[in-house]
């Protein structure tokens, strides 16, 4: 590369960084505080250790929906319009935003705490689904529609370019909530509902600051909130969210389907698959530091027609996203068994966590740069990539596991082996679509 080049790339790698450090920081510390969580749960026995493990999947869809997908709809509905000069349009998308964020709230409100026990028994039995539904019913009754509004009005300030500022009322309530979690189900008696408790509680706070800071203009214009509701403002975010929540639904629907195939060996592989599926997880908050920036960053370059800038921006953060989750599976690929102790002390829980975690580990470097390019995706409004790439990661972790698993006789092995190779195929498929022919592809760009 030449001299020129080395220059481009460098900058274009500082402008990356400047956006996703604030952002990343947070990632850290919601990754710490999730860990914490795992903890706590395994603190509570193994019956509520399944149990937690039963919720994981909705509740990492309610933060992946409202922060990455719809969020990331939002971010980069208004970082297109704020790179096209329409700074009236932003501001109106602000309410367009918040009435979404209250739909999608109350769904999850109303499915998951109105009826916890037919929904998670359906998976992993009327045992787990006892456990799970104390804590359901505080996540989802309580803490839902304030997860909702504070991470859609984080997705306004980072559309414009507020990043450090979303970072700073978040990373409020990601500390706040491990102390508070812990109050709650030990001390205060609450057992696994006081996780729930705690999580609802420091989202309200940090939801009702966060429409302070919007609503005095923080994002870098007033919202407009007393307007008459668009059509076309909707479809501005919809287009991208509701693709995005697509995915993150057909994401979490790979580990609710994988962790059913797993009831059948017992609670134990369901708490140890509920340990490897947390840590797999984790690659997402990770990846969401650098997506972030790359959402805002390309819906940018997208909205003044600057094609091969998005592309460049694309790469050069999934590359990032490559090295930072590529490191983590590989510590995790190499002491699985140290990593699955750090949340419980069972030795059968232990035994199987690292069985799973010695063949997904090794997979997560594929998985974070897939999510770093389906963020960039959102950003550029060109989601077909993502599409094809989840739906074959579901295809070959449900049912490439169970082929494994049945007919060529792997066994409990080859639900895991389904699953890295799951993975793998996600980030290969999503990385092969951001490329000229399909960025911008035959589409006019958007305007």
């Amino acid at each position: 590369m030449s001299e020129a080049g080395n220059e481009r790339v460098a900058v274009l790698l500082r402008r990356i960084g400047a956006l996703a450090a604030p952002t990343t920081a947070i990632a850290l510390l919601q990754a710490a505080a999730q860990l914490t969580e795992t903890w706590l749960a395994a603190r509570q026995g193994l019956a509520a250790l399944a149990g937690w493990a039963v919720v994981l999947p909705f509740s990492l869809l309610l933060q992946q929906m409202s922060a990455g997908a719809m969020g990331g709809g939002v971010a980069a509905a208004i970082a297109r319009a704020l790179g096209a000069g329409r700074e009236e349009e932003a501001a109106d998308l602000v309410l367009h935003a918040l009435l979404i964020a209250l739909g999608g709230g109350l769904l999850f409100a109303v499915l998951l705490a109105g009826f916890p026990r037919p929904v998670l028994g359906a998976i992993a039995g009327p045992e787990a689904a006892a456990a799970a539904a104390p804590y359901a019913i505080w996540l989802f009754g309580v803490g839902a529609l304030p997860v909702w509004l504070a991470n859609t009005l984080a997705s306004v300030l980072r559309g414009g370019g507020r990043h450090a500022l979303a970072a700073r009322v978040l990373a409020l309530a990601w500390i706040a909530f491990p102390p508070l979690a812990w109050l709650l189900s030990e001390p205060l008696g609450m057992g696994l509902a006081g996780v729930g408790a705690g999580f609802a509680a420091v989202f309200w706070a940090a939801a009702l600051l966060m429409a302070l800071i919007v609503g005095r203009g923080g994002a870098g214009f007033t919202p407009r909130l007393r307007m008459r509701p668009s059509a076309t403002l909707f479809r501005r975010i919809l287009s991208v969210g509701l693709v995005a929540c697509a995915l993150a639904t057909l994401a979490n629907l790979t580990t609710i389907l994988v962790t059913r195939q797993l009831a059948v060996y017992g609670p134990v592989a369901v708490a140890a698959y509920g340990i490897s599926a947390r840590l797999e997880f984790l690659t997402v908050p990770l990846a969401f530091g650098v997506g972030s920036a790359l959402t805002a960053l390309v819906g940018r370059a997208a909205g003044a027609g600057d094609w091969p800038m998005a592309r460049r921006t694309a790469w050069a953060g999934g590359f990032v996203a490559l090295g930072v989750a590529g490191l983590l599976g590989l510590l995790v690929g190499l002491f699985p068994a140290g990593f699955a102790r750090l949340f419980t002390s069972d030795p059968a829980v232990v035994a199987v966590a690292a069985r799973g975690l010695a063949y997904t580990g090794p997979a997560f470097g594929g998985f974070g740069l897939g999510m770093a390019l389906y963020f960039a995706s959102m950003g550029a409004g060109r989601m077909s990539g993502p599409v094809l790439a989840a739906v074959t990661r579901l295809g070959v972790a449900v049912g490439g596991g169970a082929l494994l698993a049945g007919p060529l006789g792997l066994g409990l092995e080859g639900h895991f082996l389904g699953v890295a190779l799951g993975i793998t195929a996600y980030g290969l498929i999503t990385a092969g679509s951001v490329r000229p022919g399909v960025w911008p592809g035959r589409r006019a760009a958007l305007s």
